[in-house]
C-alpha cells in the first residue's frame, strides 16, 4: 500500500478538495490509505472555541458557529444536492460537538482540547469521503480512533504500537481507497487523544510502518524539501534526496522538513518518504529514504527567530561544574524552554532558547539568586548545515554575531541585525 498524507492547506476550500481527487486520478489510488488534516485553519479556529468555553465567554456560541459556517460553505460548493447524504454526517458530528460543550464535566484543559480539536479532522476526512463517493471512486471511511491507540497524555500522546500494530494490520482493508484523520488516537477508555507536534505526518508513518506500506507521500505546496525557506534566503535549491539520518539532523536543528518522531518508524522498515507537490503531482519531488545524505550536496540553511540568548556566571567566580548545569537544565525542564544551542566556559554557561510558554521572567528570578544573569531578547539563531566561507560570509553580513559555535558539519550563530 502507499500512504498519501494531505495536510489543511491542500484541503482549505472546495477547490482545495477537487484538486485532490486531480492530484489522486494522477498518480492513481489502488491500495492507498490517505490521512488528512483539518481542513485550512480548522484547529484554530477550534482552538478558540476552547478558549472562549473555558473563559465562560458570551461568543462561544458565535466561535462555534464560525466553524459550522466555514464547513458547510465548503459543503455547498461541492455538492448540489441538498439533501446529500454528507449534510447528515457533517450535523451528526457537528451535534456531538455541541453535546460535549454542553455536558462535559472535566476541567482539565488538555483532555478538553484533545476532544475538541479532533472534530477538524473528523469533518475534513467525512467531506472528502463523500466527495470522492460523488465522483465515482469507492472509498473505505476508517475512524482512526479504532486504530491508533495510545496513552492519556493529552495533546502528546505516546502510540501503543502493540496494539496498533494488531489493530491495523487486521483492520484495514486493502485493494480499496481507505481515508482517515491525521493527529489524533484514543486511549484505553477511547477518549480521544492528540500526537502533538506535526501528529498528522506522524499519523501517516504509523499506518505505513504497520502496514509494511511502499512509501508515504507528503502533499504540499511546494515542489519538495529545499536547502533554506524561500521566505527567508534567496536561491533556494530543491533537493532531490535526504537521507533519514540527515532529514532528522535537519529537524533537530529547527528545519520544518520532517519531525524525527515521523521519520524514526519509516527509517527503522527502509520506508522512503516522499514531499510532493499537490499543484504539480508529476514532479518528482524529494525523496528521505535510504542512501546519501544529500543531493546536490549543498549547503542547508535554518533559521529560528524570537530567540533567548541567556547567560549565566557564577557569582563568586567558581567552576561552572557539572552540578550546576543539571541544576540549570532542570529548571529549564521545569520552566518549558527549548534549547537550541550551548556553549560554556570555566565560569560562564550560555543557552540559545525559545521562550514559547513566557515563563523567562518566573526563570529568570530563580536563576538570580544564584547565578549573574544577562540576555539578549530577539535574537535569531542561524544554523547551517554542511557550511563553506561563502555561505558563512553571507549569513554575517549586515548582523552582530553574538555567539557562534563550528562543528565538522554545522555552523551556528546567535545574531542580532544591524539597526541602520
Amino acid at each position: 500500500m502507499r500512504v498519501f498524507k494531505f495536510g489543511g492547506a491542500s484541503v482549505k476550500d472546495a477547490a482545495g478538495v477537487q484538486n485532490v481527487y486531480e492530484v489522486l486520478k494522477t498518480v492513481g489510488y489502488d491500495d492507498v490509505l490517505i490521512v488528512v488534516s483539518a481542513m485550512g485553519k480548522t484547529t484554530n479556529a477550534l482552538e478558540i472555541v476552547i478558549k472562549d468555553y473555558f473563559d465562560k465567554s458570551k461568543a462561544l456560541q458565535a466561535s462555534v458557529q464560525e466553524v459550522k459556517k466555514y464547513h458547510y460553505e465548503v459543503i455547498l460548493d461541492l455538492f448540489e444536492d441538498e439533501k446529500h447524504a454528507v449534510y447528515q454526517n457533517v450535523d451528526a458530528i457537528f451535534q456531538e460537538l455541541d453535546y460535549f460543550l454542553s455536558h462535559n464535566k472535566s476541567p482539565n484543559y488538555s483532555f478538553v482540547y484533545d476532544q475538541m480539536v479532533s472534530f477538524g479532522e473528523l469533518l475534513s476526512s467525512t467531506i472528502l469521503s463523500h466527495y470522492f463517493t460523488s465522483q465515482n471512486i469507492p472509498n473505505n471511511w476508517v475512524d482512526v480512533r479504532n486504530f491508533i491507540k495510545t496513552d492519556s497524555n493529552y495533546r502528546d500522546a505516546t502510540v501503543n504500537w502493540e496494539i496498533t500494530q494488531k489493530t491495523i494490520s487486521k483492520g484495514i482493508k486493502k485493494n480499496i481507497l481507505n481515508i482517515t484523520q491525521g493527529f489524533i488516537g484514543a486511549d484505553e477508555n477511547n477518549f480521544t487523544t492528540t500526537l502533538g507536534r506535526e501528529g498528522s505526518d506522524y499519523s501517516a508513518a504509523i499506518f505505513a510502518y504497520c502496514l509494511n506500506a511502499e512509501s508515504v507521500t507528503i502533499w504540499k505546496d511546494v515542489p519538495g524539501v529545499m536547502n533554506a525557506d524561500p521566505r527567508y534566503f534567496e536561491n533556494a535549491t530543491l533537493l532531490n534526496q535526504i537521507s533519514y539520518r540527515e532529514a532528522i539532523e535537519l529537524a533537530f536543528y529547527g528545519a520544518t522538513v520532517i519531525h524525527p518522531k515521523t521519520l524514526q518508524p519509516l527509517q527503522r522498515k527502509e520506508i522512503p518518504l516522499l514531499v510532493k507537490s499537490f499543484i504539480n503531482p508529476i514532479l518528482p519531488g524529494t525523496s528521505v529514504s535510504k542512501g546519501v545524505d544529500l543531493e546536490p550536496h549543498l549547503p542547508c540553511f535554518i533559521v529560528k527567530r524570537n530567540q533567548l540568548l541567556l547567560s549565566l556566571s557564577s557569582i563568586d567566580f567558581s567552576f561552572i561544574m557539572e552540578e550546576n548545569i543539571s541544576e540549570i537544565f532542570k529548571l529549564l525542564h521545569e520552566f518549558k524552554m527549548k534549547v537550541s544551542l550551548i556553549q560554556n566556559s570555566a565560569i560562564s554557561f550560555s543557552v540559545c532558547i525559545e521562550d514559547k510558554y513566557a515563563n523567562f521572567e518566573a526563570l529568570k528570578s530563580i536563576l538570580s539568586k544564584k547565578f549573574a544573569v544577562s540576555y539578549n531578547e530577539n535574537v535569531s539563531l542561524y544554523t547551517i548545515r554542511h557550511f563553506d566561507e561563502k555561505s558563512k560570509t553571507a549569513i554575517e553580513k549586515d548582523k552582530t554575531v553574538l555567539l557562534k559555535q563550528i562543528s565538522r558539519e554545522t555552523l551556528q550563530l546567535v545574531t542580532k541585525e544591524i539597526e541602520l
